[in-house]
């Protein structure tokens, strides 16, 4: 007769050291859709832009400081701008977004069958491409169906650029990773409160004197507090339980708070400075006691550093039809400047 003997499982191997590395530090983004390619030739018809301008155009309208920054430029050449027969308003405002916004700017010149210009067209900067040869330009918003504008019919304004000379880029390309950390840290919060789980803590029992059937109970109370809106609060009661036998343990969910605004502050001023904007003239409250100082005073500075370079930018377009058509008037906070000066 054999015995019988029971099979022991198998004693757990002993723990062991182990040594590893989180990696580089990886940027929250890494401008991935934006990295400088320089110019490369397109089927040898076109180059390509140096970044990326769809991507541009997303951006602008990522935070409310960025396309604001862009806006209270534009909004005061609008203002400034004397309209001409070639050039109303609507089309001057058109020019000045794509310039800010892409860091050029294009005008097709129509002509009649005589030679004489008719009009000053702007031509969304988003689809236009330089072409390889001299004076060409291409209109394409599906490269295998491109259109070519009339030869020497397009004027192009750029900002420098200090790797080449084909295109120009926006001069807030510093400020890219501030302006996308403002719009990630908000996308962040957002889901946070659409998730609903606002617990933010892990409660440990450890008291002997809790049952399996209290232990269900909260833990089903838990549950019910998860969802859009509920901030509920839980009671639990433990008789005879002892000193720290229930712990709530934070997981830096006061400190995510905190973080939110400071990213939120910091990535701001970051932007504000890409801009070169007053901070008074978009309407930030000061967190200081003391406040931005005088507006008017901010504001004539701005536009003497900022807006006077801009206007002498879009003046080139004179020099180029040879006619007076882009015109400012002196800025005046005043309101009293008459803005219906004769057009020429």
């Amino acid at each position: 007769m054999y015995a019988q003997f029971e099979q022991q499982p198998a004693a757990p191997a002993p723990a062991r050291a182990e040594a590893f590395t989180f990696g580089e530090p990886v940027p929250v983004t890494d401008l991935a859709d934006f990295l400088y390619t320089g110019c490369w030739m397109m089927n040898a018809r076109w180059y390509e832009p140096p970044i990326d301008l769809p991507a541009l155009a997303k951006m602008y309208r990522a935070t409310a400081h960025h396309g604001s920054g862009l806006q209270v430029k534009r909004n005061i050449l609008s203002r400034s701008f004397i309209p001409h027969p070639l050039l109303g308003r609507r089309a001057f405002r058109e020019l000045v977004t794509d310039y800010l916004v892409f860091g050029n700017a294009y005008l097709e010149q129509v002509r009649g069958q005589l030679g004489r210009l008719l009009d000053l067209r702007p031509a969304r900067a988003k689809y236009v491409r330089r072409g390889t040869e001299v004076g060409q330009f291409w209109w394409v918003t599906n490269w295998q169906l491109p259109n070519e504008f009339e030869r020497d019919s397009v004027i192009h304004l750029l900002e420098p650029d200090i790797n080449q000379e084909i295109y120009g880029v926006p001069d807030y390309l510093g400020a890219m990773q501030s302006i996308l950390l403002n719009e990630n840290a908000t996308l962040f919060r957002r889901k946070y409160y659409l998730n609903g789980s606002h617990a933010g803590f892990v409660m440990y029992v450890s008291d002997a004197a809790q049952n399996q059937e209290d232990i269900d109970a909260m833990r089903e109370a838990l549950k019910n507090s998860k969802g859009v809106g509920n901030f509920r609060n839980l009671f639990l009661h433990s008789p005879n339980g002892k000193k720290d036998g229930v712990q709530i343990i934070p997981i830096s969910e006061v400190a995510a708070k905190d973080e939110f605004a400071n990213i939120k502050n910091t990535t701001r001023d970051d932007t504000l400075a890409g801009h070169r904007v007053p901070p008074q003239l978009m309407g930030i409250i000061p967190n200081n006691t003391g406040g931005f100082g005088d507006i008017e005073k901010a504001a004539r500075v701005f536009v003497t550093n900022e807006l006077e370079p801009l206007q002498a930018v879009f003046e080139e377009i004179n020099d180029i039809v040879g006619e007076r058509v882009v015109r400012f008037r002196p800025y005046d906070l005043s309101g009293t400047a008459d803005e219906r000066l004769p057009m020429e």
